[in-house]
C-alpha cells in the first residue's frame, strides 16, 4: 500500500506595495482625464448646436466679463457664467464684448455668442414680421424679443404721425387698426416707436389703393371699413372667403341684427386661444357682438389689404350666417335663412362630437 505525499499549498500571491501605488495612481490618473475631458468638451462644446428660441438681451454700458456672462446664464444664453468667462479668456475676447441690445437664442454655444457680441448690435439689422389681424397686444408680445428700445404697446397707442379722427374715428381712439401688417427691417435695439411710424406709413399708402365708393353710398367712414376690415381677417381662412364674410357683416347691419362674432369678444378679454366661458360671452363689455347691436367701438386688429378692400366692397349676397364646413381648411358653408343655418350649425356640432370635441377641419 501507497501513500501519497501531502499536496503542498502555496501561501497566496502577495501585492507589493509598489503595485499597489501603482494601482492607485492608475485609478487617479484615470479620473483626472475622464474629468479634463468632460471639462474641455464643457469649455469648447465641439457637439453644440446653434441654440433655439429667441432671447432679447441687453448689455448695459460698462459691463465686465463676469458681469455679461452672469447675465447671459440668468437668460438662459449659455449654460454656465464661469465657463463663459473663460472661454471669453482663452480667446482673448474679455475686453471686446461690446454693450447694447441683443436678440440670441437659448443655449448658444460660447463661440456664438462671443461671435455675436465681439461684432456688437450697431450694424446689425433685423426683421419684424407682423401677421394681418393682430391686434396691438398681440403685437407688443410678437416683437418683445427683438429687443426694441421702449413700450410697443405704449407707442402704437397714439402719434402724431396720423389722427385716426382723420378717417372717421371717435376722439381718443388708438392706433388700432392703423398699424399695417407686414415685414419691417429695423437695427437691433432701435425704439418700439420707430416700428410703429414704419406701420402708420405703410397704411397711408395701402388705405389709397382701396376704392370707399361702396362704402360710402351706404354711410360707412373710412374708420367704419377698417374696423369690419378686422372682423374680416380674424374670420376668414381662406382669401376667397373674405368678400363673402364681409357681405354677411354689411347684411346684418342694414337688417339691424347682432353681428354675433365671438372675435370682438376675445378682443375684449384677451382670450385668443381658450374657448370662451359663459361670462364672457355674456360680457357687458361695448365689443360684445352677441350683447350690443352695430359694429364694435373700434377695430379688434390691424388687417391688410385683402381684408381692407374687402370690407370696402364686399360681394353682393343674401347671406346672413355662416359657420365652418367640416371636412375642409377653414371654409365656411353660408345661409342666408335661419333654418339653413341651424342644419349647418348640427352638422358642424355632429363632425365636432366625433372627433372628440376637436375642431372638425382638415389641413
Amino acid at each position: 500500500m501507497s501513500v501519497e505525499p501531502p499536496t503542498l499549498r502555496r501561501p497566496p500571491a502577495q501585492v507589493s506595495p509598489v503595485h499597489r501605488r501603482r494601482r492607485v495612481l492608475l485609478a487617479v490618473v484615470l479620473v483626472v482625464l475622464v474629468a479634463l475631458a468632460w471639462f474641455l468638451v464643457a469649455l469648447f462644446q465641439p457637439f453644440s448646436g446653434d441654440g433655439h428660441g429667441s432671447v432679447a438681451v441687453t448689455v448695459p454700458k460698462g459691463s465686465g466679463v463676469g458681469q455679461i456672462a452672469d447675465l447671459l446664464a440668468k437668460r438662459g444664453v449659455v449654460s454656465s457664467g464661469f465657463l463663459f468667462e473663460l472661454r471669453a479668456t482663452l480667446s482673448g475676447k474679455r475686453g471686446d464684448l461690446k454693450p447694447g441690445s441683443y436678440t440670441l437664442k437659448r443655449d448658444m454655444s460660447y463661440a456664438a455668442v462671443l461671435d455675436a457680441l465681439t461684432k456688437g448690435p450697431g450694424s446689425t439689422l433685423l426683421n419684424a414680421t407682423i401677421p394681418e389681424g393682430r391686434s396691438r397686444r398681440e403685437v407688443a408680445r410678437l416683437v418683445e424679443p427683438l429687443g426694441l428700445r421702449g413700450s410697443y404697446l405704449r407707442a402704437s397707442a397714439r402719434s402724431p404721425l396720423l389722427d385716426p379722427r382723420r378717417y372717421g374715428a371717435p376722439r381718443g381712439s388708438t392706433l388700432e387698426g392703423f398699424l399695417f401688417p407686414s415685414t419691417y427691417q429695423l437695427r437691433r435695439g432701435a425704439p418700439a416707436k420707430t416700428l410703429v411710424a414704419k406701420q402708420l406709413s405703410a397704411f397711408t399708402t395701402q388705405i389709397r389703393k382701396v376704392d370707399m365708393r361702396a362704402a360710402r353710398r351706404v354711410n360707412l367712414t373710412t374708420f367704419d371699413v377698417v374696423t369690419i376690415a378686422s372682423l374680416v381677417e380674424r374670420e376668414a381662412q381662406v382669401q376667397s372667403e373674405r368678400p363673402l364674410i364681409a357681405s354677411v357683416i354689411y347684411n346684418r347691419l342694414h337688417n339691424r341684427m347682432r353681428l354675433d362674432i365671438d372675435a370682438t369678444t376675445r378682443f375684449a378679454t384677451g382670450n385668443w386661444t381658450r374657448p370662451l366661458t359663459d361670462s364672457e360671452v355674456h360680457s357687458p363689455s361695448a365689443y360684445n357682438t352677441r350683447v350690443h347691436a352695430g359694429l364694435p367701438p373700434g377695430p379688434i386688429g390691424n388687417p391688410g389689404l385683402a381684408s381692407l378692400r374687402a370690407a370696402a366692397h364686399p360681394a353682393r349676397s343674401s347671406f346672413l350666417f355662416y359657420v365652418v364646413k367640416p371636412g375642409t381648411c377653414g371654409r365656411h358653408a353660408f345661409s342666408s335663412t335661419d333654418a339653413r343655418f341651424q342644419r349647418d350649425v348640427d352638422r358642424y356640432k355632429a363632425a365636432r362630437e366625433a372627433r372628440g370635441g376637436r375642431s372638425p377641419t382638415t389641413c
